[in-house]
């Protein structure tokens, strides 16, 4: 019985630490993909995002971010926390983190700017084994089962951990990309007694470049309309992932966009190379900005009730963003 409980265990370790959390809405809230975001409009910000993934299946998952950063203008340096929350229903299974962002900006010419990051971190990983019954509190003599176990499995349930990320991102006015790379010093996050699970190095390159559509033509909507595209692939052990899609705003206050997730890497996990369309939308409204996505699965997993994910921020001081917008990183 032992043995079996600490291959379940082993195998959990080994799911959980496949991949991180990967928000639909990384560019309405880049904060959630790239820690160089912080004190990226030069001020201060905060926010939150929170998905429900799966809702209508016995493997519910939620999953929340919180940020908060500001911009040390005499320094060029933006500083932030952030927090991040999951848990699933069906193995119990809890994540939390909380990182410590700190990044610079440098001007490399007239247009283009280079702001690198740094994110420290603590994580806590556990599983609820308080549904297993394990095979010493079983006592086939009375037909009794005990409320406690002194399985010193059961002691291995929770694993804390120090985790380092970096992140580079460069910015114009109108266009950004970024590279990160989280989990560089491979944190040990299993839950077995004297287990060695290495959490797999998570690497994503993104960007969001300006198309000039509506450049040429004079109409009062092609004056305020804007097109973007997005681009984000991802990799973490043999899972990877490439979004890509197209995004509109109009007057810089109200935002449509839609992606398509794939693997372009193929591996036996995963055979489909299309997973999901995701939409999203976002509307400003003064310093506040709202956000709302659901991702349309495309693969063999139906009536689970699909991924929405809502998102909240505020940005204060917003008008540094007006007198001095070349210097700040574009999104919404």
């Amino acid at each position: 019985m032992k043995k079996m409980f600490l291959s379940i265990l082993t195998m959990l370790s080994l799911s959980t630490a496949a991949q991180d959390v990967i928000f639909s809405q990384n560019f309405l809230v880049p904060e959630t993909l790239n820690s160089s975001f912080a004190g990226a409009i030069r001020s201060t910000k905060f926010g939150t995002v929170h998905k429900s993934q799966w809702r209508n299946s016995n493997f519910k998952t939620n999953s929340s971010f919180v940020f908060m950063d500001t911009w040390f203008e005499g320094y060029r340096t933006g500083v932030g926390v952030s927090f991040l929350n999951q848990n699933e229903t069906a193995s119990s299974y809890t994540f939390n983190q909380v990182n410590l962002n700190i990044s610079m900006r440098f001007q490399l010419n007239e247009d283009w700017f280079f702001r690198p990051s740094i994110s420290t971190g603590f994580g806590m990983k556990s599983f609820g084994f308080q549904t297993l019954v394990l095979e010493d509190q079983i006592n086939i003599t009375n037909n009794l089962v005990n409320t406690s176990s002194i399985d010193p499995a059961v002691l291995g349930q929770k694993r804390n951990f120090f985790d380092f990320s970096s992140s580079l991102l460069f910015n114009n006015d109108e266009s950004w990309f970024g590279i990160t790379m989280r989990h560089l010093n491979r944190p040990n996050i299993s839950l077995t007694p004297n287990g060695n699970v290495p959490l797999d190095i998570f690497m994503s390159a993104h960007g969001k470049i300006y198309l000039p559509f509506t450049e040429n033509i004079y109409s009062w909507i092609a004056s305020k309309s804007k097109f973007y595209l997005l681009a984000n692939f991802m990799m973490q052990g043999n899972v990877n992932r490439f979004d890509t899609g197209i995004q509109y705003t109009f007057d810089d206050q109200f935002s449509l966009g839609l992606t398509v997730a794939t693997s372009p890497l193929k591996n036996n996990d995963n055979p489909n190379f299309v997973n999901s369309i995701n939409t999203f939308a976002g509307w400003k409204w003064e310093g506040w900005r709202f956000g709302y996505s659901y991702d349309i699965n495309t693969t063999d997993l139906f009536n689970t009730g699909g991924i929405h994910e809502f998102s909240i921020s505020y940005d204060f001081n917003i008008n540094i963003r007006a007198l001095n917008r070349y210097k700040c990183v574009p999104y919404f």
